[in-house]
């Protein structure tokens, strides 16, 4: 099968878009054709901390037809078309088949196509976990998200919307006019309205990948308020498990999320999806071969949402 691997002896570029083996499945998991996948931070900081797939193979998120079931599976069939956030079986994600094990994965909607479905895994479950699980979000507060533009803060802004939340959002100028299309109440271009001179008072404040110093974000909260560091920087992760519990003296709370794979929130979202609430954003759909390319320009930031990887391409 065709997959792009991480090969550690490259000088220039790491992943390598070349034939392997496809897997073969333990008693518990299911083979997958993939038939799409997409980018995520999770994928490239990963690779930065040399946190490396035991098969070398980045992805988190596919979507495809199972092909096979292991003698101890009974959720899935031959034929099921599933998707599913699958950093937590391993990644795999950027190959043409894949062996997962059943909990990661659900019944793709018929309504929602290949390439929708794999903008939605893991960007879906983290932007559901830190609004719901962790920032315990309510209707009517004040939420501000601070880096709104990539997939994560899409769907973030579209979720705190769907709750009825009034939406502060922060990202870059070629983001404003779709962040705003998601539901946003305010969006401001974080170079011409820097957060440090922002006045608003909120309830919950969601650091997407945010860069801003924990002190400005707390200055920015009610007097009960939360913040939630969502990815980021390794250093900013150190800085909010190191300096969190200090700074949440008081009733004002700081914390981190390391989202986690989850049938449950992802099938909320995905119904979400399905009925029209939510919305996929999509900026580019790419063959496999491209991935390790668009994996360097998705680190540099500034993407609309997702780059999608069509197997099929």
């Amino acid at each position: 099968m065709k997959a792009v691997i991480y090969q550690k002896q490259n000088k220039h570029h790491k992943l390598v878009y070349k034939d392997i083996d496809s897997p073969i499945i333990k008693d518990d998991e299911v083979l997958i054709k993939v038939y799409s996948s997409s980018i995520n931070a999770a994928d490239y900081r990963s690779m930065q901390m040399k946190i490396i797939p035991k098969n070398k193979i980045f992805g988190a998120d596919v979507t495809g037809i199972v092909i096979e079931t292991g003698k101890n599976c009974d959720t899935f069939k031959p034929g099921d078309e599933v998707m599913g956030d699958i950093s937590g079986s391993g990644f795999g994600g950027f190959a043409e088949y894949v062996s997962v094990k059943e909990k990661y994965l659900i019944l793709k909607p018929k309504n929602i196509s290949f390439i929708d479905a794999a903008t939605i895994p893991l960007a879906s479950i983290t932007a559901y976990q830190s609004l719901i699980k962790k920032g315990n979000l309510k209707a009517y507060q004040k939420v501000l998200i601070y880096g709104a533009g990539g997939g994560v803060g899409n769907f973030t802004v579209q979720l705190a919307h769907f709750l009825k939340a009034d939406v502060t959002a922060f990202c870059g100028q070629s983001n404003l006019e779709l962040v705003q299309t998601l539901g946003a109440n305010k969006v401001f271009n974080y170079q011409n309205e820097p957060l440090k001179n922002h006045t608003g008072k909120y309830d919950l404040i969601l650091a997407v990948n945010g860069k801003q110093k924990l002190t400005t974000y707390k200055r920015l909260l009610n007097k009960e308020g939360s913040l939630v560091v969502v990815g980021g920087a390794l250093s900013q992760l150190f800085k909010t498990i190191i300096l969190g519990p200090f700074l949440s003296i008081g009733k004002k709370k700081i914390t981190f999320l390391m989202g986690k794979s989850n049938q449950n929130d992802l099938l909320y979202i995905t119904t979400l999806v399905s009925q029209g609430y939510i919305k996929p954003v999509i900026e580019k759909v790419i063959p496999l071969n491209q991935v390790p390319i668009m994996m360097d320009y998705t680190r540099k930031g500034h993407v609309k949402g997702k780059i999608v990887v069509d197997m099929l391409n």
